[in-house]
């Protein structure tokens, strides 16, 4: 064992024995397999990652709840979008100041740049929420036809931690769960849409925003939440001497 590898060690050492939130980091960056025994862990820990924690949320909801806030109390589009650009902006020279990830962040800042854009153009506040109800819709529609096609995007999460793309479909019981998985992703995005898209078209600005910040993260949660529960009633474990 090298001293480098003796040090790597010290420091795992130091580490909690419960399953960590997310996965070690393998050479090149790779998915480290190695770190859970079943297939399940292994999926709920990339769940977590993508989820972004508490602050991902936090800073996926601030802005809207920024520009809903000043929507309501002036009614001014162009100062509404400024403050919630503003705490965008603001969150991500945190994030870039701390050097730590600054993913949720610029997903948040696109988003509200897009919308930004289609609000200025036809002057309308409801379309700062347009882009988000279309892409609810793209997303809802492209999982529901994979699950139809019998080809479950959660599927493909499976195959990249266990290193076998595509070897999950000869398992029946295996198509079902990500399936069942899949079905749990898709259903906040349907809500999204069934709830947001006639407050569009009723010009309801603000209860928009609300909707936008309550069927966010917290649905997300949720729909995380029960993913995690059908997960804990399996333990399909790791063939570790694949991966060797």
């Amino acid at each position: 064992m090298t001293d480098g590898q003796e040090r790597a060690g010290g420091m795992d050492s130091a580490e909690p024995t419960a399953a960590p939130a997310r996965p070690a980091a393998a050479p090149g960056g790779a998915y480290d397999i190695a770190a859970y025994d079943t297939v399940e862990a292994a999926v709920r820990a990339q769940l977590a990652k993508a989820l972004g924690g508490r602050r991902g949320i936090l800073e996926a909801a601030v802005p809207t709840i920024a520009f809903t806030l000043s929507w309501i109390t002036t009614e001014q589009l162009r100062l509404s979008l400024a403050i919630s650009i503003g705490t965008a902006v603001l969150l991500l020279v945190v994030r870039l100041v701390q050097r730590s990830t600054p993913q949720f962040v610029l997903n948040s800042l696109v988003g509200i740049g897009i919308g930004a854009f289609l609000a200025t153009r036809t002057g309308e506040a409801k379309d700062v929420f347009l882009p988000g109800i279309l892409y609810n819709a793209a997303y809802a529609a492209g999982m529901l036809l994979s699950i139809v096609t019998r080809w479950p995007v959660v599927g493909f999460l499976v195959g990249a931690i266990t290193g076998e793309v595509t070897a999950w479909r000869s398992d029946p019981g295996m198509v079902r769960l990500c399936s069942r998985l899949t079905w749990l992703l898709l259903a906040p995005c349907a809500l999204r849409v069934a709830v947001q898209l006639p407050l569009y078209y009723a010009d309801q600005v603000a209860v928009l925003g609300v909707s936008k910040v309550v069927l966010g993260w917290p649905l997300q949660v949720a729909a995380f939440a029960a993913m995690v529960w059908v997960l804990a009633r399996g333990r399909t474990p790791i063939a570790k001497s694949d991966r060797a």
